[in-house]
């Protein structure tokens, strides 16, 4: 069933659940901005009722943690935004108001730092987790001495230290080296070994103020081999990494500098290192996938959220202690909650279903406009927002015509090429663009506009080729 499964190309589905036709592949390519917007729903129906949280247990203390973790990056502001993008102070009692939940249905790993939320993350989860008896949690943080200016060992201390006032704790239950491998060997030797922080790191879990010792990976993955290398030596307790159903195998198409977390969770798994997973929902992508993608999953499952199959992916794999989920809202918390209330892995067919929506989100990634206009006008004639609005749209609704030998494609080639051109005059499509880049800088979501023009373009001249 699996091996039959992935061989189920994405316009089959269509075929079947959608019965696509080039009438109504016209339609959905079109530049109504609404016929591209996600409309689904982000929770659980209410279907599923609330069991025993799920808890695996580490290697060395041999504590029992719960499959979700409270990743406290993410705290509501008293405007109602998240505290990592607003400016507004954190609603402490908002805070307060989720962990009490959150620690009344099983949660118990907080995972925070002294750069979340602007600085403020560690001291609003002191005050929420002060409350509780401290045998009830496990906190994690992190020595993030990301600055030149914090590598030397004065500076280091004082952040460290800092940890502990500001949690209001005698001791750390989890404590990282925060983001090894951003930028290689030497800056992981300024931050963590030329100023001996990382031997005083190792005294202090030896002194029982640190009980485990651990780092979270981005990036570099020579940084990772090198310290895996040195396990016999430090005897890591637990190592972050990020990981997803997309980054499994795709992570270097989302982002050039990421590792597979196929190649990263083999090796902490051959060491019987305990896996704790950052980014589960890819930066909220797999919360809200294209319209086609989510059909998929609600009909194999109608009463669960798209961000649960995300969630159940992970707990599928035995050798992960935690899953840091950065909630912002109580319905997150309920939602992450039902789904690991007891875990229900994922079975063989499902896991392949996963990986093929993975498949499709790499090979048409939305492209992160909102229509702005603050790109315009462009001084060549371009109109960008359009340009990317029909390729959004088409990818969202899942008419991209992909495979020459499917029936549908003839039709749903013409579909976009017709469509392409009522919405965008030819003067104006992204074959015009001579990457000058001004674009870029007016640009609040950051869009590498001329890179995603010429994909754009490289893909509108295969489908007139007919390849």
């Amino acid at each position: 069933m699996k091996e039959e499964r992935n061989n189920v190309s994405r316009r089959d589905f269509l075929k079947i659940a959608a019965g696509a036709t080039a009438a109504t592949a016209l339609a959905a390519c079109g530049v109504k901005s609404e016929d591209a917007q996600v409309k689904d729903n982000p929770v659980h129906t209410g279907k599923k009722t609330m069991g025993e949280m799920t808890y695996r247990e580490t290697t060395t203390t041999h504590d029992r943690v719960s499959l979700l973790g409270f990743g406290c990056m993410r705290f509501p502001t008293v405007e109602g935004e998240s505290a990592r993008e607003g400016d507004a102070p954190i609603d402490q009692e908002a805070v307060n108001a989720m962990i009490d939940y959150a620690m009344e249905h099983g949660v118990n790993y907080y995972d925070t730092s002294p750069a979340y939320c602007k600085g403020h993350s560690e001291e609003v989860v002191g005050k929420a987790l002060s409350r509780h008896p401290r045998e009830k949690y496990f906190v994690a943080t992190k020595l993030s001495n990301f600055s030149p200016d914090t590598w030397s060992r004065e500076e280091s201390l004082k952040i460290y230290h800092n940890s502990f006032k500001y949690l209001q704790v005698d001791y750390i239950d989890y404590m990282l080296l925060h983001a090894i491998g951003m930028n290689g060997m030497e800056e992981y030797n300024k931050r963590y070994v030329d100023n001996g922080m990382l031997d005083f790191l190792l005294e202090e879990r030896k002194a029982g103020r640190i009980r485990n010792l651990g780092f979270s990976y981005h990036g570099d993955v020579e940084v990772f081999d090198y310290l895996l290398s040195k396990h016999d030596e430090y005897h890591w307790d637990f190592v972050q990494i990020q990981m997803n159903y997309v980054d499994w195998t795709h992570a270097k198409e989302v982002n050039e500098r990421n590792t597979n977390a196929e190649y990263l969770y083999a090796e902490l798994d051959k060491r019987n290192i305990p896996v704790v997973i950052m980014e589960p929902l890819l930066g909220g992508r797999l919360a809200t996938l294209p319209n086609h993608l989510s059909e998929r999953l609600k009909n194999q499952r109608p009463d669960d959220s798209i961000a649960s199959w995300a969630f159940r992916y992970l707990g599928t794999f035995p050798r992960i202690l935690t899953v840091l989920s950065g909630m912002t809202y109580m319905e997150h918390l309920k939602d992450n909650l039902l789904t690991y209330s007891p875990l229900e892995p994922l079975s063989d067919d499902e896991m392949a279903l996963v990986y093929d929506v993975a498949k499709n989100l790499v090979e048409y990634p939305l492209v992160p406009c909102t229509g702005c206009q603050y790109c315009m006008p462009c001084p060549y004639g371009l109109d960008i927002p359009t340009i990317f609005k029909h390729y959004n749209t088409c990818v969202q609704t899942g008419h991209m015509p992909d495979e020459v030998g499917d029936p549908e494609y003839k039709k749903l080639r013409r579909a976009y090429l017709v469509g392409y051109d009522r919405s965008v005059p030819k003067e104006r499509q992204a074959n015009h663009c001579i990457g000058c880049g001004r674009c870029m800088a007016h640009c609040p979501q950051g869009i590498i506009i001329p890179r995603e023009m010429r994909r754009i373009d490289a893909y509108v001249e295969k489908l007139k080729q007919g390849k």
